[in-house]
């Protein structure tokens, strides 16, 4: 079984494991914040004979995203040590920095002050939930992050988190943040997992428990619960890997079209494009490895607008609102008051101060459309929710305090509703707040209305899409089926600029728009499959295909592709491991009887020892053969051990390792510098099919390994050469 708990939506799929077959899919609304409730729903929604048969449970979340978005993770301590570059404020509030840390060789560079960190441990211990560590150049030796962390656990027993662990990229402060973030996150997936074991464990789901990472790769739930700051982004993760799965591509741009974004990225040989940068998420820079990806806050519950002045202009996003279609299936008598509700003066209208904008309280915002779910089940989410919202209510500024008493739990609040209950004339930056805070969930035209309009996608209530085109009247002087059909070609517009940036990073806008025009005779071209995921998937097929000139598709089952992706991630390691030559004065000893003339005289010549760094370690040694020896032969091993350790057979592992080199104009000799990349793929035991009938199992053979007997060819080559 698949489950993705997306922006709007939570898919779950039952795939067949002879042939890779979808053979149920079920879909429900995401719960926020916390999304078990969604995942509750949606595997309700499956035959529960089936899911007795279940062997395998693969999870993609927005969890960790949301957790971080929102600001809701249990509180952490920071423990900064070296002298690094740390920004005037840190927006950590309990933190402590120290002596110690290390040079770029891995040499010490002061003693480590552990009694100041550890009187900082005992002070905050009983105020926060783990602990965080980086040391500067802890990726070249991490004596000092091992050393505070083995105190830490042995004085307060609390979780510590270090910053080599999750990076091996320079940059102490991003890989301090890193480890802060995966410090908050470990709490709230122990308790994520907690609840989903007890829900598999209800319905006699006998599975093991696996979850998507942020690089396309699937772990076991224990590896999760140690890193969960890893799965961050893992929805785009998910589509890309279900896109491979559904359509066979060994190369493809995938577009994942959701609910609140559409997201951008790439299969090259079969494996996601990895971001060079570290992922950043809700204005935090990480340094953790993640899809390159491009984004476009244009997806299905995007907000659209219309402004008028001085010409008329539509706007789709960045804010995501509950469909006015949905909003009148969750509240009866929603569409009547649609459309007697008056339209505010012109002076008033913003993207949030609109005829079809509508507010409701965010723990009302998802109500249970499933009536097979418990009541006690429900009321206990209700009641989960109304205690964060209550934490997050505290440092409310008094007017955006009255601003969300005015604001209904159970009914849509309108712009005039507000007004009255005020006294006076809402404030859009109040309203603006409270929506960022996610403490108020608005409601609007979307681009799904759109779509209930056209009949080209119909599921809750089109009258209500209807309605809410017709007051826009005012703005747009076109039918609601003309208006819809403009809206649909700008989300499609959206979609084409993405996918050219993604390809094109840096390329000018206006140049881009004017292209996409058709008003010049130019045209893109684009000579690389896109495969389209996305509950709307199959309704942008022509218009890309027309505006990109491309092999456009949406494979079967594209509405829960993600779903499928969270089952068929591989395995995937990767580590880097860096060489460099570090020339040092030598004398030569002197000879009893010397005078000083000649001790004077006496030459020095320079002696090269090769440092290797890997995973926060240090080897030296006195020839560049020898330390090219050592990086394959533990490199290599290192990053299939711990493939093997997720429960993936040595024989099942093929790993491609590339290397880049730094050599100096005119420099003879050994390379300056070495970096050498190992990246191992394999697949899980319950994937592996019988060797006996002739083929190699699910070993993606579109990848180009580098085996044994070629890696041996290059370490001869490196023995003659140096």
């Amino acid at each position: 079984m698949g489950i993705d708990a997306g922006g709007t939506y939570t898919d779950a799929v039952l795939i067949r494991n002879e042939d890779g077959k979808v053979i149920e899919a079920g879909k429900s609304l995401t719960t926020y914040p916390d999304p078990t409730g969604g995942i509750k729903e949606v595997m309700d929604r499956l035959d529960p004979e089936k899911l007795k048969k279940v062997g395998i449970v693969s999870i993609s979340t927005t969890l960790s995203t949301n957790t971080i978005l929102e600001n809701t993770g249990f509180p952490a301590g920071l423990i900064l040590v070296g002298d690094f570059q740390i920004p005037d404020t840190i927006p950590v509030e309990k933190y402590c920095i120290a002596d110690g840390g290390h040079d770029s060789n891995g040499e010490e560079i002061c003693k480590l002050d552990i009694e100041k960190i550890i009187r900082f441990a005992k002070d905050v211990q009983n105020e926060v939930n783990a602990f965080a560590v980086s040391s500067l150049f802890s990726v070249r030796n991490s004596d000092h992050e091992l050393l505070v962390k083995r105190e830490i656990e042995k004085i307060t027993g609390l979780p510590v988190v270090c910053g080599h662990d999750l990076s091996l990229d320079l940059g102490a402060y991003e890989r301090a943040i890193t480890a802060y973030l995966n410090a908050q996150l470990i709490p709230v997936t122990h308790k994520f997992t907690k609840t989903i074991n007890e829900e598999m464990k209800k319905r006699e789901i006998n599975a093991t428990l696996l979850m998507m990472k942020c690089d396309g790769s699937v772990v076991s739930i224990e590896e999760a619960l140690e890193k969960p700051i890893e799965t961050i982004f893992s929805g785009p993760a998910a589509s890309l890997t279900g896109a491979a799965h559904l359509t066979g591509k060994k190369d493809f741009i995938a577009i994942d079209i959701g609910g609140t974004s559409t997201d951008v990225a790439m299969i090259k040989e079969g494996l996601p494009e990895i971001s060079d940068s570290g992922a950043t998420v809700g204005g935090w820079k990480t340094r953790v490895k993640a899809l390159r990806m491009e984004t476009v806050a244009t997806g299905g519950d995007s907000h659209v607008y219309v402004n008028d002045t001085p010409y008329i202009k539509y706007s789709l996003g960045p804010i995501r609102v509950i469909p006015l279609c949905r909003a009148s299936y969750l509240y009866p008598g929603f569409k009547e008051k649609l459309e007697k509700t008056k339209i505010p003066g012109k002076r008033y209208i913003s993207e949030y101060v609109y005829p079809t904008v509508f507010y409701i309280k965010r723990d009302i915002d998802e109500k249970n459309e499933n009536n097979k779910v418990n009541e006690k089940n429900e009321n206990n989410r209700i009641n989960e929710n109304n205690k964060m919202n209550e934490k997050r209510t505290n440092r409310l500024l008094p007017i955006e305090k009255k601003h969300l008493d005015a604001i209904s739990k159970d009914f849509p609040t309108s712009w005039e509703d507000m007004k009255e209950i005020l006294g006076g004339v809402p404030l859009t930056t109040a309203l603006e707040s409270l929506v960022q805070k996610r403490l108020i969930q608005p409601i609007g035209f979307t681009p799904t209305d759109a779509l209930h309009i056209t009949n080209e996608f119909l599921k809750w209530d089109r009258d209500a899409s209807i309605i809410g085109a017709e007051k826009l009247n005012r703005f747009i002087k076109i039918s609601p089926e003309e208006f819809s059909t403009e809206i649909k070609k700008i989300v499609t517009k959206n979609m084409a600029e993405t996918l050219i940036e993604y390809l094109i990073p840096g390329f000018e806008k206006k140049d881009l728009n004017r292209v996409l025009s058709g008003e010049f005779h130019t045209h893109f071209k684009i000579d690389i499959p896109v495969v389209l995921i996305g509950a709307p998937a199959g309704i942008y097929v022509s218009g890309l295909k027309e505006m990109l000139n491309a092999e456009v598709t949406a494979p079967e089952h594209y509405d829960v592709g993600n779903a499928v992706g969270a089952v068929f991630g591989k395995g995937i390691r990767r580590l880097e491991v860096s060489i460099f030559g570090k020339a040092t004065e030598k004398t030569n000893k002197q000879e009893e009887g010397k005078n000083k003339q000649e001790e004077k005289e006496e030459k020095t010549n320079k002696e090269i020892n090769y440092y290797v760094f890997i995973s926060g370690k240090r080897e030296i040694f006195k020839s560049y053969k020898e330390a090219l020896d050592f990086a394959y032969k533990t490199g290599q091993e290192k990053v299939e051990e711990e493939l093997i350790l997720s429960g993936i057979p040595r024989e099942n592992i093929e790993t491609k390792i590339t290397k880049s080199e730094i050599v100096p104009t005119d420099w003879k000799g050994p390379p300056q510098e070495t970096k050498i990349l190992f990246v191992s793929v394999g697949i899980p035991k319950n994937e592996i099919k019988n060797k006996n009938d002739g083929n190699e199992g699910n070993i993606p053979d579109f990848v180009k390994f580098i085996n044994p007997d070629n890696e041996e060819k290059e370490r001869r080559k490196y023995r003659k050469e140096y």
